[in-house]
């Protein structure tokens, strides 16, 4: 742990790993927590940050729904080390996650890839540990893909970031790790393409009024196909539904409507698992490309 009263200096998209940051401290301070993260709250007490002028509390939704986004990478976190136990689990765009604390299994590697500030940050508040390599550089840029050990399993989980890129950033993204990585999967979550309007419109504000970046990228039905479609590596996706939360958004509305086919797709926010195959070409030159298999959650 760094030392007590370290003050970051992160604006723009950057600063929203403080924002995740916070709620999940927030929410694991609870007695009826959703999610244990004890590094989170050392983490907010080792700032020297106004967290509260700065983004605010909202006790129902906020908080709530980051620790249950946060369980289900966790979940798929420990789905993967249990079939791989000395896999890779690389983190693109993670700012302060601490899933390291959370779900590691003692054999694993780790990888972040984060923006020079994000890193320096990290690495002044959570030292590399021999497992753990900290990647200095944007995920748009390909040479964090060397880092990568091909001899193992990989996962790559990218939450709360695409978002904030363009379109074709982000199919470009995908279909270069589809092809740099056979056998590979990512989980990633994006906001529903309404939900991302309305963020760069400026009508969504954190508790405390400030504004979030703006988000260019969202999900709908439409670009899933587009996703499916960014490369032919792409052979499976599942859609993979937040657990039940305790309040009347999380705890009611949103498993209704992840369940009721009329509306699913109005659902706020999409978590998907996709898989790549072995053959980073899609087949041979001749090959007819099918549609990557489309699967409910199986946790």
């Amino acid at each position: 742990m760094g030392p007590q009263g370290t003050r970051p200096h992160l604006g723009g998209v950057s600063e929203t790993a403080l924002w995740t940051l916070y709620m999940r401290a927030h929410e694991a301070r609870r007695p009826d927590r959703l999610i244990e993260d004890p590094k989170a709250i050392e983490l907010v007490a080792a700032l020297d940050y106004p967290f509260l002028e700065r983004f605010g509390l909202d006790e129902q939704d906020i908080a709530e729904g980051e620790a249950l986004r946060t369980r289900v990478f966790d979940d798929e976190v420990r789905r993967f080390l249990r079939g791989d136990p000395e896999g890779t689990v690389v983190t693109l765009g993670g700012g302060l996650e601490t899933q390291f604390w959370r779900a590691d299994n003692g054999r694993a590697r780790w990888i972040s890839v984060d923006l020079p500030e994000v890193v320096g940050l990290r690495r002044r508040l959570l030292p590399e540990s021999p497992r753990q390599r900290l990647v200095a550089c944007s995920v748009l840029d390909d040479r964090w893909m060397d880092e990568v050990d091909l001899t193992r399993g990989v996962l790559m989980t990218v939450k709360g970031l695409f978002q904030y890129f363009q379109p074709a950033e982000v199919h470009r993204l995908v279909a270069a790790c589809a092809e740099r990585f056979p056998g590979a999967v990512m989980v990633f979550e994006a906001p529903a393409r309404w939900l991302s309007t309305r963020m760069r419109q400026g009508r969504v504000r954190t508790p405390a009024g400030t504004a979030p970046p703006p988000t260019y990228w969202g999900m709908d039905p439409r670009e899933a196909r587009r996703i499916r479609g960014a490369h032919p590596n792409i052979v499976e996706w599942t859609d993979l539904p937040l657990p039940p939360g305790r309040g009347r958004v999380y705890g009611r509305q949103l498993p209704w409507i992840a369940r009721t086919p009329v509306v699913r797709n109005w659902k706020p926010v999409w978590i998907t698992r996709l898989r790549f195959g072995d053959d980073p070409s899609g087949g041979s030159p001749g090959h007819t490309r099918h549609e990557p298999r489309v699967r409910p959650a199986d946790r």
